[in-house]
């Protein structure tokens, strides 16, 4: 921030029209305060033990400062899949429910042969086999190379099923107790996104039962958390990806998370008016979530900051007959007030950015003591 300006961040607003009352009534009270003279000597501690006026005095500071904005979010999971069966036999394994499974390995079995999990968007369609090209083939080749079955240079072109492909699928295939035939069939593997948490077994899906091509066998979520916040779009502008926030839990634990995209336009609401910006927050943390799957959390944003500022606690401010701002200064001579221009408040400390004439770091400003 360049200058001062009256205060602008939503949380300058909201403070302001909270406390607009108790500005003016502590304005009265420090005028006849003053009139009658119970200020003399506020710049000690002790200051107006002798009268209803209780105050004390606190340090201007350069320091910086931050707005922060509290916002309902909602924890869950990133997605939920169908794992769909494409091979034909009988099941003769299914996880169970509560299941981690992750690239590589097995997520069922057919005919006594593992059905492997790999990662990648586009669904198992065909047998794959050298010399063929495609989405499919690179999501194979990339999944080869995270196993550590093969390089990625050596997996080129990302999208080509070459030598080094069927090589490194041998290397897979023998590890999983598969036949070593350097080829993927149809229904050897099962390509998701992610590693999957089971959740569900199909209802037709039984131990000894069939395994017919097209039928749901499992359903899965990601085990990644993400954090979502609809945004009202006045505050779009506000929120970065790449900013840090605070992710508060149902416990009241604080973990702290980042944002990892802002939408560019808004969704409409139920109702068809109004709309809010989708923004996702990663936590930094995820072992902090523990157990949680699904849960409504808060989310304090940080939507302003200013570095090396003057400030006092916002108790401090008077508002002025006039208009504006004062703080009242104490030192040897008596205290004396100096109109203010108000910046950033910062609620969770209490603190506004000020700048006057006269005023410096060091100086006591006055503020009612309880």
């Amino acid at each position: 921030m360049t200058g001062i300006a009256a205060p602008e961040s939503a949380a300058g607003r909201r403070w302001l029209g909270r406390g607009a009352l108790a500005l003016a009534l502590v304005a009265a009270g420090f005028v006849a305060a003053e009139a009658t003279g119970a200020l003399a000597g506020s710049g000690s501690a002790g200051a107006g033990e002798s009268n209803p006026y209780h105050v004390t005095t606190a340090p201007v500071r350069r320091q910086s400062l931050v707005s922060q904005t509290q916002v309902q979010a909602t924890l869950g999971e990133v997605g939920s899949y169908s794992v769909v069966n494409q091979g034909q036999g009988t099941l003769t394994g299914l996880p169970s429910v509560g299941t981690v499974v992750r690239e590589g390995q097995s997520l069922y079995s057919v005919d006594g042969s593992p059905v492997v999990l790999l990662y990648g968007r586009v669904p198992a369609w065909r047998s794959l086999a050298s010399g063929m090209t495609g989405r499919d083939v690179a999501e194979l080749n990339a999944d080869l190379a995270a196993l550590g079955y093969a390089s990625r240079a050596s997996l080129s072109p990302a999208d080509y099923f070459g030598v080094a492909t069927a090589t490194a699928l041998t290397v897979l295939q023998a590890r999983l107790g598969l036949p070593q035939t350097g080829t993927l069939p149809l229904g050897q593997a099962v390509f998701l996104p992610t590693a999957a948490l089971i959740t569900a077994i199909g209802q037709t899906a039984v131990l000894g039962g069939p395994a017919m091509p097209g039928v749901v066998l499992l359903s899965a979520t990601s085990t990644t958390r993400l954090v979502t916040i609809a945004l009202d779009p006045s505050m779009q502008g506000e929120v970065r990806a790449g900013d840090g926030v605070g992710i508060t839990l149902p416990t009241g634990v604080v973990t702290p998370g980042v944002v990892s995209s802002v939408a560019a336009v808004a969704t409409a609401s139920q109702g068809g008016s109004g709309g809010s910006i989708p923004v996702l927050v990663t936590p930094t943390h995820p072992a902090a979530l523990g157990g949680l799957e699904q849960a409504s959390v808060e989310v304090t944003l940080t939507t302003d900051q200013v570095s090396r500022v003057l400030v006092v606690p916002v108790d401090a401010l008077l508002a002025q007959a006039s208009g504006g701002y004062a703080v009242e200064v104490s030192g040897p001579r008596g205290p004396r007030l100096v109109p203010v221009t108000t910046g950033l408040f910062d609620d969770a400390a209490g603190m506004v950015q000020v700048a006057g004439r006269g005023l410096a770091p060091g100086q006591r400003v006055v503020v009612p003591s309880v």
